[in-house]
């Protein structure tokens, strides 16, 4: 890409440089950092409204802060793509996401500037928590730095890390990174004037000093801190953080890169734990994104000198909008049906469902844990609710969907968007567990639709069945098969023959089922869609066994504790021995890349099907 327009940029290659600059060469810094980020970003799609929101604070904080010594620790990570362009990452920008690129989130065998590897939310507290007493007990004195976003803070892990860190008095800087505009008015020139008092090293140390004084004169002391705390709370919005411990500074202007730095040198030279409240634009600087801050998340790669994204071709449709089109229509029939979602409204194909039925919606912002156990207690007044989530996002719930809901074997349906491999998001967002850690749980009904139709009707199965089900699928499009607008279930635990063949019999579940299909014509093999993973239709595996000298079992799951290690098991407890192979995920975190480079990588196409029996029988 183009670097000769960027007359300071072309010179950074790591934050040492940028600490070499001017105070006054940070503001066009800025300005070429965000061009930066809207061309590589255009030319490799990615996420990107959050990062234009973040370009000064990152400035700011590696300006600051002696990084890498000094660490920042990135929730999420959507907003770190600055971050990586000024460490060292800036040449290989239009990589991110692609197979053997760089990753689309901070990676700690990527960079020593990415302290934490992540790509769930509300874990950044907790874990720079966890650097600074590790630090405290070296005795070291670096700087840990957590950067948080309005959404993730609402997630429950990130209280219970503030509330350890404030109990502990621990050295930390907490950055709430809020761009939710109803703030917008609290930003100004009195707040920022005010914030420059109250993070100065002389109020501090007055502060300080006169809590000493004031101690020894109790009654005073306690006037003085109530009026202290009754005037803070006039002006700033910060009670709540200074009740858990920390020295609450903000909201200032995020997009003031000279305010952020007088703020953070102040805050550097303060100990304990402190929390700076910033508040910024997402989309800042690019009109469309602005404009629509949620549409340029994530984005492919598109024209930036034009006011809108490429327009996808209308066709089949994808498993999230055969989701959220069953949840309306059954909805209509049903008015017990209730719609659950962490925070992935639109993600998880909510956003019909919001608008049609408001009242039975609910989105409870990034609290998984949260968002299972309010199901279940729905479920206990006989509602009937459908927990809308990503399979590596209910792992986040796991304990809740245990004690909460299989325990007392409520009605709950989990609509498990994301199941297996999902592309260039990578490991973190991967769903390649799902099979192996609902299938142990007792009371669990667990499906795999080989297409949309079966998807359809595998909701409603789920939804009919009474007791806690889940309905597993992946990212993306089906195989495009005609969708019937009726509401029917499946008969439970029953398979679907596919193919008669010889000798070799697949057993295959959910989004592999067609890759079988054309593996088991080349080598003339019996072929079955599975359907249900738990439970297991055994009379057909029986049965099959008898007549069938090898056994393949292939799924879109990590092999250990899926649905072959079941047919294994089974087969185990009749005496029945047979060759089996069992064709899965492999015992590893598959990297990033496009969802059909990764099937392929891992043997799960039809080709990488046919050869791993081939290589069996040989």
């Amino acid at each position: 890409m183009e670097k000769s327009n960027y007359q300071l940029l072309k010179g950074i290659s790591y934050p040492l440089d940028v600490r070499r600059l001017k105070r006054t060469q940070l503001k066009p810094l800025s300005k070429e950092l965000r061009e930066y980020l809207t061309q590589s970003v255009s030319i490799s799609g990615g996420h990107f409204s959050a990062g234009l929101g973040t370009v000064e604070l990152t400035v700011a904080l590696h300006y600051v802060f002696d990084t890498p010594n000094d660490q920042l620790v990135w929730d999420v990570g959507h907003q770190a793509y600055p971050h990586k362009i000024l460490t060292g990452r800036k040449d290989r920008m239009t990589t991110i996401r692609t197979r053997d690129g760089i990753c689309a989130f901070p990676n700690r065998a990527e960079s020593e500037y990415d302290a934490f590897g992540v790509g769930h939310s509300s874990t950044s507290i907790s874990a720079a928590l966890g650097m600074a007493i590790a630090n405290k007990l070296k005795g070291k004195h670096d700087h840990m730095v957590a950067i948080i976003g309005d959404g993730s803070i609402t997630g429950g892990m990130a209280f219970e890390a503030l509330n350890h860190a404030g109990a502990i008095d621990a050295n930390l800087l907490v950055v709430l990174n809020d761009n939710d505009m109803s703030i917008s008015p609290n930003v100004g020139a009195m707040n920022n004037y005010l914030t420059k008092i109250l993070s100065s090293k002389l109020y501090s140390s007055v502060r300080e000093e006169s809590k000493k004084v004031l101690s020894l004169m109790p009654s005073v002391w306690e006037l003085a801190r109530r009026t202290e705390e009754h005037m803070k709370g006039m002006i700033v919005p910060g009670t709540l953080f200074e009740e858990l411990g920390f020295n609450y500074i903000g909201p200032i202007d995020g997009h003031d890169v000279d305010m952020l730095v007088d703020t953070l040198e102040n805050l550097k030279h303060i100990t304990g734990p402190r929390f700076l409240h910033i508040v910024t634009k997402k989309g800042k600087g690019y009109a469309p994104a602005e404009k629509d801050p949620l549409a340029y998340h994530g984005v492919p790669a598109f024209d930036p000198a034009l006011d809108n994204l490429p327009k996808t071709k209308a066709s089949s449709p994808t498993y999230t909008e055969v989701f959220g089109n069953w949840l309306c229509d059954m909805a209509a029939q049903d008015e017990r049906l209730l719609g659950i979602t962490p925070a992935m409204r639109e993600g998880s194909g909510l956003v019909k469902f919001s608008e049609q039925y408001p009242k039975r919606y609910f989105d409870v912002a990034i609290a998984e844990q949260h968002a299972v156990t309010l199901a279940a207690g729905q479920a206990c007044q006989g509602a009937k609710p459908v927990v809308a989530i990503y399979s590596t996002f209910l792992q986040r719930g796991y304990d809740q969907l245990i004690h909460d809901v299989a325990i007392q074997n409520l009605d709950v349906l989990f609509a498990l968007d994301r199941a297996g491999l999902v592309g260039p998001d990578g490991p973190t967002h991967a769903g390649s567990f799902d099979n192996s850690y609902l299938s142990c749980i007792p009371n669990m009904l667990v499906m795999a639709p080989a297409d949309e139709n079966e998807c359809r009707q595998m909701l409603t199965t789920g939804y009919q069945h009474s007791g806690p089900a889940s309905v597993r699928y992946p990212r993306g499009k089906g195989p495009g098969v005609a969708i019937d607008k009726e509401l029917n279930p499946l008969p439970i635990g029953k398979a679907q023959l596919r193919r008669q063949g010889e000798n070799i019999v697949i057993l295959a579940w959910g989004s592999v089922v067609a890759a079988a299909g054309q593996a088991g014509d080349e080598l003339n093999a019996t072929v079955v869609n599975m359907r249900f993973v738990k439970p297991l239709d055994e009379q057909v595996v029986l049965e099959l066994a008898k007549t069938h000298d090898l056994i393949v079992t292939v799924e879109e799951n990590v092999i250990a504790g899926g649905a072959g290690s079941a047919v294994n098991t089974l087969l185990h407890k009749h005496k029945i021995l047979r060759h089996t192979l069992n064709i899965g995920l492999p015992d590893s975190f598959v990297e990033q890349g496009s969802r059909e480079e990764l099937l392929a990588l891992c043997g799960l196409d039809h080709q990488g099907i046919a050869k791993q029996i081939h290589e069996f029988i040989k």
